[in-house]
Formats: structure tokens, sequence, C-alpha cells
């Protein structure tokens, strides 16, 4: 007679322990808005995959590549506003937000992955602060290659750019599209390989990584390696959702976030010579610009620069000091 009672005891208790595992789990959703194949993408990837094995499945991660569940400038407000519990940003996307997101993109004021690395230690604090004020913090960052000007024909100065469909993703490269008197047409990463086949763009500044994403070389045949500036992808991740994590999946967290951080700025500086080696075997010509075409540029990148000062008043003045400090001016 004690039968009945025991086995509606086993299934409760059965019940009890699948709903401690259930609530034990966590999903994080992580958008982004490129490829598959590109190599942020990856590292995002195993950076999910060291953080399931770190919390033994406790926290699963789930990357949503190509802009498939946001659009690139819709990412940092889905994390802001809980939609997504982290996200990865390029943050010169937001400059109009607040000008410490442009720092990186600034032209003439890195040269190399070493500078680039000084200019991180300096903005990342000052924007961690700004982002605490809304709910984030960054985990890592990882640069993309140095950024140089796709064109269809051979280009020696800025006047021989005037009026070309110019693709603008971020105010930086939309204000140089103004200088430079360009028509400026607003593309994001997931759609530029449509524009580009259908000529709605025919000039754009980014990096070799970006060409072999979109196959570039089937429609432009040049490439100036200008190093113009490094710019940065940022992984933000909601406080809220990070301080319901128990310690021991932080820190697990914490450390992989620090591993996709170095994995990721070796990746990018170790995969410029095999990106622009696709771009050369596709056809495409990669040169360094001519010296007058390379003077009107820096000349305009110090107008930008100029600009973002003023811009960022005092805390930006500031930055630029600890900046220089790291890396004088040339």
């Amino acid at each position: 007679m004690f039968r009945l009672p025991l086995v509606r005891l086993a299934a409760a208790v059965a019940c009890i322990g699948l709903t401690s595992l259930a609530q034990a789990q966590t999903k994080w959703d992580l958008p982004s808005a490129y490829a598959p194949a590109n190599f942020h993408t990856e590292n995002l990837e195993y950076f999910a995959k060291q953080v399931d094995t770190a919390t033994a499945g406790k926290l699963k991660i789930v990357v949503h590549a190509n802009a498939s569940l946001f659009k690139a400038p819709e990412i940092k407000r889905a994390v802001q506003g809980g939609q997504a519990q982290l996200g990865e940003i390029l943050l010169v996307n937001y400059e109009n937000e607040n000008p410490l997101f442009g720092m990186d993109g600034m032209p003439n004021l890195v040269g190399n992955y070493a500078q680039a690395k000084s200019l991180d230690q300096v903005q990342r604090p000052a924007l961690d602060k700004y982002l605490e004020g809304q709910g984030m913090k960054i985990l890592f960052t990882v640069p993309w290659n140095p950024q140089g000007i796709y064109t269809k024909k051979p280009v020696n100065s800025v006047a021989e750019m005037k009026g070309l469909k110019w693709r603008s993703y971020s105010p930086v490269t939309a204000r140089l599209a103004e200088l430079m008197n360009m028509v400026p047409v607003t593309i994001q990463a997931a759609e530029l390989s449509q524009a580009l086949a259908t000529g709605v763009v025919e000039s754009y500044l980014s990096s070799s990584m970006t060409g072999v994403d979109t196959k570039t070389y089937e429609s432009m045949k040049f490439w100036y390696d200008f190093q113009a500036f490094i710019p940065k992808n940022a992984v933000i991740v909601s406080l809220k959702a990070f301080n319901a994590l128990d310690k021991a999946t932080q820190d697990a967290v914490t450390k992989a976030a620090a591993e996709a951080q170095t994995r990721g700025w070796k990746t990018s500086e170790d995969k410029e010579a095999s990106l622009k080696k696709i771009l050369t075997d596709n056809g495409m010509t990669i040169t360094v610009p001519s010296a007058t075409f390379l003077a009107e540029f820096n000349k305009i990148g110090a107008t930008l620069l100029t600009d973002w000062e003023k811009k960022s008043g005092a805390q930006g003045t500031a930055l630029i000091a600890e900046y220089r400090k790291l890396v004088p001016a040339k």
C-alpha cells in the first residue's frame, strides 16, 4: 500500500532535480555583425566554447553572426535594454553618442598594433566608466587590420575621389566623404557584398579582412594601404546579467574574455599578410598611396582629430595627452 506514494515521491524528486538543473543552466545570446568566417566571429565562437567548458555547461553563449539577430547599429541598445546579454560592437559606430567611441577611428593617431594597444590602454577605462552608467561593461576588445581605401580605378589624389559613391558606416567615414567631396552611402557590413555587386558603392575605407569577407576583388581592383587607423570591436556585457552569475561562473567568463582579447589581437596582426595575399591572388593591386594622396589624406586626418578633440572637450584632451606619453607624436 506504500507503493503508489513512493512512486509519486520518486517522480516529485525527479521533477525537482530537473527543475534545479534547468535553473542552473543559463543561456546568453551574443549578436555580432560579421560573417562566420571572419576572425572576429571565430574568436567569439571559441570564447563561447571556452566558457561552456569552464562552467561545465552551466553558461551557454550562443553567437549570432552576420547581423542575424540584430543589425550592427542595434546591438548596443539590445544589450543595454536586456534583449541580449552581451554583444559585439564596432566602437567607432557610436561616436555620435559619445566621442569616446570614436577615438580609435582618428587617422594618424595609430600607425601599428603596438600603438593600437597603447590607445586601448587609454580609451578602454574611459569607455568602461561611461558604459557603467548604462548598465554595461567591456569584456574584451579585438582590433581590425589597418585601414585602407578600395577603389575601382587607380587614384592618385583626393581630387580624383570627387563624386564617388562612398560607403559610410560611422561618423568618421561619413565625415571623410564630406571632406573628400564624395557621396556617402550608409552600408553596414552584412549588406556590403550586395552593395558592391550592384554598384551602390564605388569606394570605401576598410581592412583587408573586410575585402576578403565581401569578395571586394570581384568589383574593385585597387587597395591603397594607408594604415589609416586600427579600429576595434568590443564585446560588451550587461552588468545585470553578469552580476546574476555566481562567482565561479563570473571568473570563468572573465578568464575566457582575457584569453579572447590576447588571442584576437594576435590573430588580427598575424592574419594581415595572408589576407593581403588572398586579395592579390584574386587580382587586386595593393599599393601604398602616392605622396600627394597620402599628404592630402593626412591633412584631412589632422582636421578630423582636431574636430574630435573639440567635441570631446577636456576629457578628450586629457586622453590624447595620456596617449602621447605612451606614443609621442611624429
